[in-house]
């Protein structure tokens, strides 16, 4: 580590670990200065992370229905699912006992009165309390594998997500992807563990209808004759409400979609009086809900009390024909008894195939939006054979780039696009290791595209970004990123603790550390005259700060990291000049021996670069010193002078509120 590094992050305690301990640097450091070796591996975050990984995944190959991709899922959870399945048949079994043991009491005990009734009694509490004991067992294996089916569904897709590219965000709407991952996953966990169980009370069924088939054979069939009719019927009911089920899924989301832009974009709401307008647009996605749901629920009303009721129609057949059969003995008065508990039995399995119906063309709706977000593959990943950038010097270079937003395959989730143009072509640019480089041009000019391509947020069309002679494509991501810190003009503050939110890139760093990146960047002070410091948890995003506030927690996160590449992109855009030049000068330090890239508008914050660069239309038309491109460059004062107009219009009325009394950074 540099001199000057050490002045700026090692003054807050002398005894601190350097924040150089965390990776690569810069090849800033004086020839008689020891180099950082090559880490063996990169791990960003500093830490080890003590989180579960799902069990299993939904199974990739698409040829397959959804259920047999979602089977692996269940799978993994086997030893628990059986186990509920298994006392849950044997609970049943137990109860299909109790209308054989009452016929038997009838015939025996009141009838011949050649058993003890209380015989019978001690059996049926038995069995009760046998099948107490296993209905208990099997509800709470059942609601562990739901509960861990449910983690695994919603953690996949979490993780799926973390590694999708930045054109894929580009594309879809956040309340979609809320949406997907809860009430679809509920829909198909709900599903994937109740199914089975109610297939196995529904077996239930076959076990009776083989206790009847032993009582009478004619009995048993006449009760069996609508079993055709409920068969046809659910088949209909099934195809019916699966496109009803998808639409109701597909509205849901568009209504979590009006909730999230409206929460986050509650302040331009506002701005604009804008709250019935917003009102109107959730009411009317929340019309076309209700209309959805109104539709399922007639669909429902037509076909499930058909099948609920076809179950009736063998009762009474049953208590005709099996009432004539008693009363010209050719059946017990207790065999009469048992076959209307059976049949009893039979119902509630026929009224749940009906539950059963429903709620699996609302998972298949359910799975089949989930998969669109599994099935997509990130566009940006690591190719075979990708390395380490191990010991990063700086060195970057662009040659013959061309790059367009929106060139990725677009799928079920993407938004139409007509072709968008080139934001960059024929782009040329080589910043030597330590140097500061400032991108200057128009609104539109592809400075903040050069930054994103630069730490692979998207991939060129053509030409080549390198580091240190690598093309990024051939590094791994994790290594190209850990070297590049990067700054946005829109910093993103997570609701967790200031220190938290500077300490982001390394946990493990000390309240020292964090504090004097927070000098380096202006923002000890600000932060100290907060009422818990460094412990103050910011609201969402960060809203409880000023703009310049958050820039400066922003810088201070990245600086912390210390990486070798450093790309300020419009980082000071919301902190008062006069502020600005106190930050400036403690990343004047941090800077030497550092490749920065600037992406600016302000003359002040231009000042810190070696060169300029000067973009339009997506090439550079002018590259030298400020001084160079003032005297021999007419759109290089255009611009500026356009900037310090805007720059003046921003700042009526809207200064930073730390001028009054800011403390100076360290250094």
């Amino acid at each position: 580590m540099s001199r000057t590094q050490d002045q700026v992050l090692g003054a807050a305690s002398d005894d601190a670990p350097s924040p150089a301990d965390s990776g690569a640097r810069p090849n800033g450091s004086g020839p008689s200065e020891p180099r950082r070796q090559p880490l063996a591996a990169y791990v960003p975050m500093g830490v080890t992370s003590d989180y579960e990984a799902p069990r299993a995944t939904v199974d990739p190959d698409t040829s397959k229905s959804w259920l047999r991709r979602a089977s692996p899922i269940v799978a993994a959870h086997k030893g628990y699912f059986l186990t509920a399945l298994i006392m849950s048949f044997l609970g049943l079994v137990l109860q299909v006992q109790v209308p054989q043991l009452l016929s038997d009491a009838i015939d025996n005990s009141l009838i011949t009165r050649t058993v003890p009734l209380h015989y019978y009694v001690y059996w049926v509490i038995a069995l009760g309390l046998i099948g107490g004991v296993a209905g208990y067992i099997s509800r709470t294996f059942l609601f562990r594998v739901a509960y861990a089916i449910e983690f695994d569904l919603r953690n996949g897709i979490y993780e799926h997500l973390t590694r999708m590219s930045f054109p894929f965000y580009d594309r879809v709407q956040s309340g979609q992807l809320i949406s997907r991952a809860n009430s679809d996953i509920r829909s198909v966990q709900m599903y994937l563990t109740f199914a089975p169980m109610i297939l196995v009370q529904c077996s239930i069924a076959i076990v009776a209808f083989g206790y009847m088939l032993a009582t009478s054979v004619p009995l048993a069939l006449i009760a069996m004759v609508t079993m055709p009719l409920i068969y046809v019927t659910g088949v209909r009911m099934r195809n019916v409400l699966f496109p009803v089920s998808w639409l109701i899924q597909s509205r849901l989301a568009d209504v979590a979609t009006v909730v999230d832009e409206n929460v986050n974009g509650v302040r331009v709401v506002k701005s604009f009086a804008a709250e019935e307008q917003q009102l109107r647009q959730l009411a009317t996605a929340a019309d076309k809900v209700q209309w959805s749901y109104i539709k399922d629920a007639d669909m429902r009303a037509r076909f499930s009390p058909l099948i609920q009721n076809l179950s009736q129609v063998g009762l009474v057949l049953v208590l005709v024909l099996g009432g004539y059969m008693v009363i010209h003995g050719h059946l017990q008065l207790g065999a009469i008894l048992k076959f209307n508990v059976y049949l009893l039995m039979m119902q509630a399995p026929f009224m749940m195939l009906g539950m059963l119906i429903m709620m699996g063309q609302r998972a298949a709706a359910s799975a089949e939006r989930i998969y669109e977000i599994l099935d997509e593959q990130a566009t940006i990943i690591d190719r075979p054979g990708a390395t380490n950038l191990a010991e990063c010097r700086g060195d970057v270079r662009f040659e013959g780039v061309r790059f367009a937003y929106g060139t990725a395959s677009r799928q079920a989730l993407s938004v139409e696009d007509g072709g968008n143009p080139d934001v960059l072509h024929g782009f040329d640019l080589r910043l030597r290791a330590g140097e500061t480089v400032a991108l200057v041009g128009r609104t539109g000019s592809g400075k903040s595209t050069v930054a994103r391509l630069l730490a692979r947020f998207y991939d060129v069309n053509d030409g080549v970004v390198s580091v240190d002679d690598h093309d990024v494509r051939d590094l791994t991501l994790t290594s190209l990123r850990a070297n590049i810190g990067v700054v946005l003009d829109e910093p993103f503050l997570f609701s967790v603790s200031i220190r938290d939110n500077i300490a982001y890139g390394r946990p493990d760093a000390t309240i020292e550390e964090v504090a004097a990146a927070a000098k380096s960047a202006g923002a000890d002070g600000f932060i100290k005259r907060l009422s818990e410091g460094y412990d103050t948890v910011v609201g969402e995003r960060g809203y409880t700060l000023s703009g310049g506030q958050r820039q400066r927690i922003a810088i201070a996160r990245a600086l912390l990291v210390n990486p070798p590449i450093l790309i300020l992109d419009d980082a000071t855009s919301a902190i008062d000049v006069k502020v600005e030049q106190k930050i400036h000068s403690g990343l004047r330090l941090l800077m030497e021996g550092r490749t920065t890239l600037i992406v600016a508008h302000r003359l002040s914050t231009i000042s810190l670069a070696d060169r300029v660069v000067l973009l339009d239309d997506g090439r550079i038309v002018a590259d030298g010193t400020h001084a160079e491109l003032l005297a021999s460059t007419p759109l290089y004062s255009e611009v500026l002078a356009q900037a310090a107009g805007d720059e003046a219009a921003e700042d009526d009325g809207d200064a930073d509120p730390d001028l009054a009394d800011e403390s100076p950074v360290a250094g």
